[in-house]
């Protein structure tokens, strides 16, 4: 470990393929960004190497990077753990090994097998070489990634005693200091036991939501009707128009449907009422040269006209015997042209026209729920919104309703009220998780069984750096979650944490579910959903 605290890590990727197209590697990239985002700052990656799948080559480097003054303090390797032909990575490592560490083998292969069966399939390897601690991990990205999420707080402590580390000084404060020191904050270590400063960095509002887009579950895609229902969801697909608007040729005004003279003779002169046609479903007798059609907007056309003289343009001449009827009528207009005062066929909407984009919002007033009507859609795909359940904790929070006074330290609940107010306001279903107590065994139990109910959690109070702040060291430790970040640099806001939690779902299947934790303050707590709509009305966040 360097002065400054800070561990030299090497990613040595073995792949033939990779080594003759670098750009085909994405787990290199992927791993170092585990380090940087999850390591506590803790780490340094100073190179990433792509060799062949040559078992000579991938010990020249290994050695290279192990045996000397400038040794590192961790190898990871990726790629070649499998059982294909050219996979010879565990060969190549295992005879370099000075101590194996079966433990860390054990852990990636028990946390890649709660997600896959195939985990089964891959032969890692790690151990110590001269005081450089070496664990190989599968090609993979996705696999490489959650075996070095699964063993990386551990690494530290690890590479501190291949390092020559005094180990009674390590070992100072037993298992709880050591998992402390990993990242694990435990609540029973009291007030003079407990972190001083936050065990995680400081990010960015923008990396701060590249970690949520990222961690977020995909999303689910669902089938729905057509109707008031659909307000506030999220298309799932590009939605085509299976039918033209208008589906015929239609007139845009009130008047008359003419045959427009193609030679420039004169359109003036008194012709004979033929027919009427409304906007009504029916059909129309064609129209012969010399007749005319009164016609209402929005009407079609007869078969024959191809122009349409506004009433305004006319002048009655005769009706028929019974009075009731126009008979002949004057058409004025000097030069009436083919086309006039017509919506053609396809004019508004074209078969097989995109009319809205996967991604766009069904809203209340923008149109979108006539726009599918419009073209006879009775469903489409959207994204399935999550139910989202909010909870207050904190022993000096009360009911905002209940009756009489506070006593003392007591503090009536604005948070849950107004963030369960904010997320129904943009149509998501809220289930109210009420408040919690800060007591270990109960938070958990209430996150527990909350995850049962819903897909996001959102907590208020119990993430910043108290001796009754628990709600980090509970998804850590008693949850198995990940914490992806736990500060941001915001004003107000900064303590607001995002998480994932494993649970199974309905059918048995190992899902991920979300957890947003915010500060208790109010302004601080409402800041964060507030400020950022657009991440909850996004494809990531209508999913299940």
């Amino acid at each position: 470990m360097s002065d400054a605290g800070i561990l030299k890590a090497k990613i040595l990727v073995v792949s033939t393929t990779a080594s003759k197209d670098p750009s085909t590697d994405a787990s290199g990239g992927i791993l170092t960004n585990v380090f940087e985002t999850e390591g506590a700052g803790k780490w340094k990656v100073e190179e990433v190497k792509i060799v062949g799948d040559d078992v000579l080559e991938i010990q020249r480097n290994v050695t290279a990077w192990t045996d000397g003054e400038n040794a590192v303090n961790l190898i990871i390797s990726t790629g070649g753990t499998g059982f294909a032909v050219s996979d010879t990575t565990p060969e190549a490592i295992t005879p370099l090994l000075h101590k194996q560490a079966p433990g860390l083998v054990h852990g990636m292969l028990a946390a890649s097998l709660a997600v896959t069966p195939f985990a089964l399939m891959s032969r890692p390897v790690a151990g110590v070489r001269n005081k450089t601690i070496i664990v190989t991990l599968p090609g993979s990205p996705k696999g490489a990634k959650e075996n070095l999420q699964s063993i990386l707080k551990l690494l530290p402590h690890a590479c501190s005693q291949a390092a020559g580390a005094d180990s009674r000084a390590l070992h100072a404060g037993g298992i709880k200091k050591l998992e402390k020191d990993a990242g694990s904050n435990d609540p029973s270590l009291g007030p003079s036991r407990r972190n001083r400063s936050s065990p995680y960095p400081m990010l960015s509002v923008d990396d701060a939501l590249k970690l949520i887009e990222e961690h977020t579950p995909s999303p689910q895609v669902i089938k729905a009707k057509v109707d008031g229902g659909l307000v506030g969801s999220v298309l799932a697909e590009d939605v085509t128009a299976t039918e033209a608007v208008p589906a015929y040729r239609a007139s845009i005004v009130d008047g008359y449907a003419v045959i427009a003279p193609t030679d420039g003779a004169s359109s003036k002169g008194t012709f004979p009422v033929a027919s009427i046609s409304h906007a009504t479903p029916g059909e129309i007798e064609p129209l012969e040269a010399g007749q005319i059609t009164r016609i209402t907007t929005g009407a079609p056309l007869p078969p024959g006209a191809n122009s349409v003289v506004m009433v305004e343009d006319t002048v009655l001449k005769t009706l028929t015997d019974d009075g009731a009827e126009e008979k002949e009528v004057e058409i004025l207009a000097e030069d009436v042209k083919e086309g006039e005062n017509i919506r053609e066929i396809g004019s508004d909407i074209k078969t097989g026209e995109v009319i809205l984009k996967k991604g766009e919002e069904i809203s209340a007033v923008g149109g979108e729920l006539g726009l599918l009507a419009s073209v006879g859609r009775a469903e489409v795909s959207i994204f399935k919104k999550p139910v989202i359940g909010v909870l207050s904790t904190g022993d000096e929070i009360v009911e905002h309703s209940r009756p009489g006074g506070l006593k003392l330290g007591e503090v009536r609940d604005c948070n849950r009220p107004t963030i369960t107010s904010a997320i129904r306001g943009w149509g998501f279903d809220v289930v109210d998780l009420g408040i919690a107590r800060d007591k270990p065994g109960a938070l958990e139990e209430t996150l527990r069984d909350a995850l049962r109910k819903v897909d996001v959690i959102i907590t208020s109070g119990g993430v910043s750096m108290g001796e009754l702040d628990l709600l980090k060291p509970t998804i850590e430790r008693s949850l198995g979650g990940t914490i992806h970040f736990g500060r941001v640099s915001m004003k107000p806001g900064k303590p607001t944490t995002f998480a994932t939690v494993p649970v199974k779902d309905n059918s048995g299947n190992r899902v991920n579910k979300v957890i947003f934790s915010l500060p208790g303050n109010p302004v601080s707590a409402v800041e964060w959903p507030g400020h950022r709509k657009q991440y909850w009305r996004s494809e990531k966040f209508e999913s299940g």
